[in-house]
């Protein structure tokens, strides 16, 4: 009984002990105020847990609610006093006031979306190499974002004028992905005269070819807008741009429709597609009957070449032998929307100056400014 005894108030010692050392780490621990720390000490308080939240979102489209989340309960059941989301009392809310929010409202460019694909050495009118193609075009990044944000950034009172909205541009890679060999630009207009005027003045073009739209192919994108065809770039892999175009018709026939829902099955079901959608002619006006589709433009995720190329040879299009030129490319991103939502952590880097520079010549760069290229 007496050994009991003895080894009970050894056990509360030794608790008590290791308490008093935690607590004296704790309060050391919270002296360092340029530390991250999850402890905290109110003036005149005692030392209290505090958790640690993150206000980014991986993708900021899709929220659940406490009404329709399957999991809430459960992660409510299991959460402790040291993790989760505080307890807040209800009355915290009584002075705060409910703002309702208007929907994001459309672009006034906002009717047909257009994509041009700029390949270097085919366009190229002065005979230089690849190499010089590609320092050429390094050169000539800022001036290309720049041109481009120039583009997307107007409001009701300044750049009214602009008449083209550039949704993306994305360089092309070479197959050793050591060179920047062209580059796909998507642009949305209500005409197709305002993208061939913005074409011809683009820093890019104007260099390879002085604003000569002959050889440069443009096309109509039917972008397929459904939620499972919007993976973000670059998650499980890199992002990848596959570009194909159809066979003669008398040759196809009717096979792209006989192989529609085929085809929209093996894109949702790999969980692969960053964006998807036909290539047709440019017509003047979207209803044109002869506005026919000739291909397709598929950007993807893929883990490396081999993974790309057999991703894009197992599509059923490719398979039944609709396309008669497919190209593969692995591409980079380059952010001419103009929204600025972070800012550029290299000083010395191409366009670290831009928004200043846009932002004194009258360009409305802030992101409430533009809420339509939020999207």
């Amino acid at each position: 009984m007496y050994q009991l005894l003895r080894l009970s108030q050894i056990s509360i010692l030794l608790a008590a002990s290791s308490l008093s050392f935690f607590f004296a780490r704790c309060q050391a621990f919270s002296s360092y105020a340029a530390a991250p720390t999850a402890f905290v000490r109110p003036a005149g308080g005692a030392l209290s847990w505090q958790p640690l939240f993150s206000s980014f979102a991986a993708d900021g489209s899709e929220y659940s609610s406490k009404e329709n989340s399957d999991t809430d309960d459960d992660d409510d059941a299991n959460r402790g006093d040291y993790g989760g989301r505080p307890d807040f009392d209800d009355d915290d809310d009584e002075g705060s006031s409910t703002v309702e929010l208007s929907p994001v409202p459309m672009s006034k460019n906002t009717a047909n979306r257009f994509v041009s694909i700029v390949w270097d050495r085919i366009l190229d009118q002065e005979g230089r190499d690849a190499l010089d193609l590609f320092y050429n075009r390094i050169e000539m990044t800022e001036d290309h974002v720049m041109c481009c944000r120039k583009a997307n950034l107007y409001n009701e009172t300044f750049n009214a004028e602009s008449m083209v909205d550039v949704l993306w541009s994305l360089p092309i890679l070479s197959s050793d992905l050591r060179r920047v060999i062209g580059h796909a630009m998507c642009m949305e207009s209500t005409e197709l005269k305002f993208v061939h005027e913005f074409m011809k003045n683009e820093p890019i073009i104007q260099n390879l070819t002085q604003g000569n739209l002959e050889n440069i192919p443009l096309y109509r994108w039917r972008h397929i807008r459904d939620y499972t065809l919007r993976i973000d770039d670059g998650r499980f892999g890199f992002p990848c741009m596959c570009l194909a175009l159809d066979d003669e018709p008398e040759t196809v026939k009717n096979m792209r429709q006989e192989l529609h829902e085929d085809s929209m099955e093996y894109l949702i079901r790999s969980e692969k597609v960053i964006a998807a959608g036909p290539l047709h002619l440019p017509t003047e006006f979207k209803d044109d009957p002869s506005s026919i589709p000739v291909g397709d433009l598929i950007l993807f995720n893929a883990k490396n070449r081999d993974n790309a190329i057999d991703f894009v040879e197992n599509m059923p299009n490719c398979e039944e032998g609709l396309y008669k030129d497919l190209r593969v490319h692995f591409y980079n991103t380059l952010d001419v929307t103009g929204k600025f939502v972070s800012e550029d952590p290299l000083a010395e880097s191409p366009c670290a100056d831009m928004k200043e520079a846009m932002e004194y010549w009258g360009y409305p760069v802030e992101d409430n400014q533009t809420p339509w290229l939020n999207c």
